[in-house]
């Protein structure tokens, strides 16, 4: 065989094992489970199936035509409140009306360098990210009331934005959070430009795999939250680049000491948002990547003061993560926290409102929390492309599974016209959905309720004190704890 030979077999033989490489990863592993049975208080729990490499099942950006929306739930109709927009992230509802976007994407070398990371890159485009960030805060104001926004305005662009996200606002002060680090800018309700000099408030862990920072404040305005997303799956490139990430950080305003960190073990934690009935911190948070279809749940659950959800060590409390190289802390199994509610496995939840009182979107969503769901990108068939509802029952806590309220965004054919990402409350009580990939922000309203009730704080009363012993003090000791109440670790 002549050497020009032998290389046209070698090359054909290269060529038909890459391309039955790329064909396996392309196609995915089928799951086994719906979104469904993976979500709620109790998912069911798939058997953990690692992958060196992961599937892939991107969904290709199409977007909408003029006559094309989501497909609303029963009761609720879906307009267009503003269009035309660079890859709009974060939305937030000042208390005139105006609603501010961030127009923002993942900063320049954001995936780190070399083969792994443009892979990332490519895959990201793949799935809608332009790779190039607008850093741009816009406001759009509906003047007529119309549910349209007829007034589009830059506030900033550049200028000290780089990948803006997170946003807030109290007394003539506008929270923003760029990737590295919080800023205040001057700012009173009616101006259409951020034309000052900022301050910072806070530096953040920069950069890395989850490059959004999400931000909250306190309803008594002296505290602000901030999440922070891990560099990468697993800490497969060591905790020492994990420092300060996975985490939700608490400032305290007019103190002199260092922000803290308010919990952490969050994978990637992102829609910030206060429970109406009892006060309490709550979260959205991607969970981790290569166990499958089926695993890991995304979650919806609440954030104590110096709580740990696991990353990377464990996930969902009980299991561990043999694939970590790191050890955890000492008696780690002891203080770790399940999450409360499961959102399905691979579903990038994103953005989450609760409904708080004057909402009108009937009462079948009066009680409860609202969550986009970005989609997956390594799921077959895909998870997410939605936005849900979860219901609350009167003690704070959410039950069932979640009900859909926008739909629609998955093609037959395995395309996608737009990404659920950031949801915000509009003035007359509408839900904002903003479009990444489409670059549009939706209005979804039930034109027939009236705004629903507000949320009462759930209050209750205090034990009265103890002022002697009775009985036998060691008889409270005694008593033995049932089977299914013993938690193991597997």
């Amino acid at each position: 065989m002549s050497t020009k030979r032998k290389l046209l077999v070698a090359l054909s033989v290269f060529l038909l094992v890459f391309g039955g490489l790329f064909f396996w990863i392309w196609r995915g592993t089928p799951a086994k489970y719906t979104v469904e049975e993976l979500s709620g208080r109790d998912p069911v729990l798939a058997k953990p199936k690692p992958e060196q490499i992961p599937s892939i099942a991107i969904a290709s950006p199409i977007g909408w035509q003029a006559n094309e929306a989501p497909v609303a739930a029963k009761g609720l109709t879906v307009t267009r409140f503003a269009e035309g927009l660079d890859h709009p992230r974060v939305i937030y509802t000042l208390p005139n009306g105006d609603v501010i976007a961030a127009l923002a994407d993942a900063p320049k070398g954001a995936m780190g360098s070399g083969i792994m990371a443009s892979v990332a890159n490519w895959l990201m485009q793949s799935a809608g990210a332009h790779g190039k960030s607008a850093d741009a805060l816009v406001l759009l104001r509906d003047t007529d009331g119309n549910g349209t926004a007829d007034q589009k305005h830059t506030l900033r662009q550049g200028n000290g934005l780089v990948s803006p996200s997170g946003l807030a606002w109290r007394d003539d002060v506008l929270y923003v959070a760029n990737h590295d680090m919080v800023q205040a800018f001057p700012y009173k309700l009616g101006e259409t430009a951020l034309n000052a000099a900022p301050s910072k408030v806070m530096d953040l862990p920069g950069g890395g795999n989850h490059w959004m920072r999400n931000i909250v404040l306190s309803a008594d305005g002296k505290r602000l939250y901030a999440a922070v997303g891990s560099s990468s799956n697993i800490a497969e490139n060591g905790m020492e680049i994990e420092k300060g990430r996975a985490a939700i950080w608490e400032k305290t305003f007019g103190s002199k000491g260092y922000p803290r960190q308010y919990a952490n073990g969050l994978r990637n934690p992102n829609g910030l948002a206060w429970n109406p009935r009892t006060g309490e911190l709550w979260v959205t948070v991607n969970e981790r990547d290569m166990l499958g279809p089926d695993l890991v749940p995304d979650y919806l659950t609440s954030v104590p003061l110096g709580s740990h959800y696991g990353w990377p060590f464990v996930w969902w409390k009980v299991f561990d993560d043999d694939r970590v190289v790191a050890a955890p802390p000492d008696y780690f199994d002891d203080y770790v926290r399940k999450p409360e509610f499961a959102l399905g496995a691979h579903t990038a939840s994103l953005g989450l409102v609760f409904v708080t009182g004057g909402q009108r979107m009937g009462p079948q969503f009066a009680s409860g929390a609202f969550i986009a769901r970005h989609g997956s990108w390594n799921r077959t068939p895909p998870s997410g492309y939605d936005v849900v509802f979860v219901t609350f029952d009167q003690f704070g806590n959410p039950q069932g599974k979640p009900i859909p309220v926008l739909t629609g965004f998955l093609t037959t054919d395995g395309d996608t016209h737009g990404r659920p990402t950031w949801l915000a409350w509009s003035k007359e009580g509408a839900l904002l959905v903003s479009d990444d990939t489409a670059g549009i922000i939706w209005r979804v309203i039930d034109p027939a309720a009236a705004p629903s009730a507000q949320v009462k704080p759930l209050v209750t009363g205090r034990l009265p004190a103890q002022r002697s012993l009775t009985g036998d003090p060691d008889a409270r000791y005694t008593a033995k704890m049932k089977d299914e109440t013993l938690v193991k670790q597997r």
